[in-house]
């Protein structure tokens, strides 16, 4: 047995060498796409082995390379023909190599990828992003950062891939600062499902964004996961559903792109009214220096402009680099030798390398927490603002606070006061989208049965409880990404984007039947009923309370206005509180 395994070992070993000898690897390239607006940020380039043979997945073909020693010569042949495929045609695009921390360290590769290489493929460095997984251990830290810093300065991007994947990542993340962390797919996976993984990848994408690191998720491979990402802010995506590995550069799919606008559409509806909701629309174009700009020079522009908060430092291709404020430049260049010792250096030296920097298409209530959980010495730091990842603007502490503060007096006056759910202007915005929307949605009309004899007999106060179970309730099963509101005393509507309701209508009526006898006397549920007098003042029976649901999706009707959608959930809705118990039913 250890022979036959050992004539296998020798065979791989054996293939691999020739795959090396005649340069025997494919690549395929696969999108990096912006999860906001469905623009490429990039191409990772992904090695393949000769078809059909043990070595052609890449896990195996790398595997065996570790194995034999033979990993920096597999990885050299697989740069140099991801470069040559990738650029043959002096195409200008990101690309993505990933690279093993142990290879990136080895001083052949610092001799092999220098600028001079990478102008024999009329590349400028800012074009090359490293991918460094978490699943390889570094040894050597101090001396791996040292190198890391080398390649940044030379305008290099460092991606940690596969974070989730290990126990080390955190650490990893820390020591490198990557300008991008790629989730691992087990973390993508189902997440649409997951309330872990959501709570898990929305803690990593706010640490993102207080570190101006940009977050991309791998393995995209449904509808519902793209959704989901969207919904938590993940910056980029990349997987099977946006679109498969392939050999030469494609466009991405229109549905695709579609979805994307959709998503984001429909996660910002509620605030359509509220212009320059995006914190793209509050920005104005401040003033950008460059690295190598003397600091005495920055200083004069203060000095001439009193109203100036702050300058942004960029390198040649309007990336940022760095921020200065007033208060910053002021307290380095005063003093008894601040001046002197300062003004003849470049502005490099004092500048703020990791200011708070956020996508034009981040929402301003996202950048108000995330600019207020600053540390106290920069919270009133200005903002500044990036269009794929280059310099668009800057925005101040002021404006965001005006923004924010409109904001919410536009929400406040929408919300219903009792259940803090969104009131009827809101709803009839809902089903004006209902009524002209492609994609899937289902309407939930819910009215609560013997509310008024329960309001009757236990006061007011008792029912206003009730309405705020039932709104607490509705925010506790339905999804974040679709719309609760408040019609008015127990009249409830959801608004969900999918057809398949059932299984939640049925938990909500569950959880419903099973609250509501707290709010009941022992004596009261004993009977199974209340007494109370009605109009003739003759005594009368009502059950307990129960919850009617009707559900009106636009499958396959369509209706020309609000009202006709209005009165036939209306008609949908008697027929369901005929029946003397809780129940959902479904409009045909």
């Amino acid at each position: 047995m250890q022979e036959q395994s050992k004539n296998t070992d020798n065979m791989l070993e054996s293939q691999l060498t020739q795959i090396i000898n005649d340069a025997d690897i494919k690549i395929v390239f696969q999108p990096i796409i912006s999860l906001r607006d469905g623009e490429i940020l990039g191409y990772e380039a992904l090695s393949r082995g000769p078809a059909g043979t043990p070595l052609q997945n890449p896990d195996a073909l790398f595997g065996v390379a570790a194995e034999c020693g033979k990993l920096w010569e597999l990885e050299q042949l697989c740069r140099t023909k991801a470069l040559e495929t990738a650029y043959r045609d002096d195409a200008a695009f990101q690309l993505f190599l990933n690279v093993n921390p142990h290879v990136i360290h080895d001083d052949k590769f610092k001799q092999g990828f220098t600028k001079e290489y990478l102008q024999a493929f009329n590349i400028d460095p800012s074009y090359i992003y490293f991918e460094i997984s978490e699943k390889n251990a570094v040894g050597d830290l101090p001396g791996f950062k040292k190198t890391i810093e080398h390649y940044k300065t030379q305008n290099y991007k460092i991606a940690i891939d596969d974070a989730g994947a290990g126990y080390s990542g955190l650490n990893l993340i820390t020591d490198v600062h990557p300008h991008y962390i790629k989730l691992d797919m087990k973390l993508v996976r189902d997440i649409d499902r997951d309330a872990y993984k959501k709570s898990l990848v929305k803690s990593l994408y706010d640490f993102c964004c207080l570190t101006d690191v940009a977050l991309i998720a791998e393995g995209i491979e449904t509808e519902a996961e793209l959704r989901a990402l969207i919904e938590i802010g993940v910056h980029y995506g990349q997987g099977y559903y946006i679109q498969y590995p392939q050999h030469d550069i494609a466009e991405i799919d229109k549905r695709v792109i579609e979805t994307i606008h959709a998503c984001n559409a429909q996660k910002n509806h509620q605030f359509r009214h509220v212009s320059n909701f995006y914190i793209g629309n509050l920005c104005f174009d401040g003033i950008t220096v460059g690295p190598n700009d003397l600091a005495g020079n920055v200083y004069n522009y203060f000095l001439s402009d009193e109203n100036l908060s702050g300058v942004t430092v960029v390198d040649a291709n309007m990336e940022i680099l760095g921020a200065v404020t007033r208060s910053n430049i002021e307290h380095t260049m005063s003093g008894q030798y601040g001046f002197s010792l300062y003004t003849k250096r470049p502005i490099s030296n004092i500048m703020n390398s990791s200011p708070l920097a956020m996508d034009a298409k981040t929402s301003i209530d996202v950048v108000s927490k995330l600019a207020m959980s600053r540390p106290l010495k920069s919270i009133y730091d200005f903002i500044v603002v990036t269009d794929q990842n280059r310099y668009l603007g800057v925005v101040t502490i002021k404006d965001l606070l005006e923004k924010t503060m409109e904001i919410e007096v536009f929400n406040s006056r929408q919300l219903n006061p009792l259940s803090g759910l969104p009131g009827n202007l809101a709803i009839e915005k809902n089903f004006e989208r209902f009524i002209t929307a492609r994609e899937p949605h289902t309407i939930l009309y819910i009215d609560l049965d013997n509310f008024k004899a329960y309001n009757d007999i236990y006061g007011f106060g008792n029912g206003d409880r009730v309405i705020r179970f039932v709104a607490q309730l509705l925010t506790d099963i339905i999804p974040d990404d679709n719309f609760i509101g408040h019609i008015g005393g127990d009249d409830f509507v959801v608004m969900l984007n999918t057809f398949d309701v059932s299984a939640l209508c049925d938990a909500f009526i569950q959880r419903f039947d099973e609250g509501i006898c707290s709010f009941y006397s022992n004596e009261d549920l004993a009977r199974g009923y209340i007494l109370t007098k009605n109009r003739r003042g003759e005594d009368e029976q009502y059950p307990i309370m129960s919850v009617s649901v009707a559900s009106v999706s636009n499958r396959y009707r369509f209706f020309a206005n609000v009202q006709e959608l209005a009165e036939y959930a209306s008609a949908l809705k008697k027929q369901c509180k005929l029946i003397w118990r809780s129940c959902h039913i479904t409009g045909k």
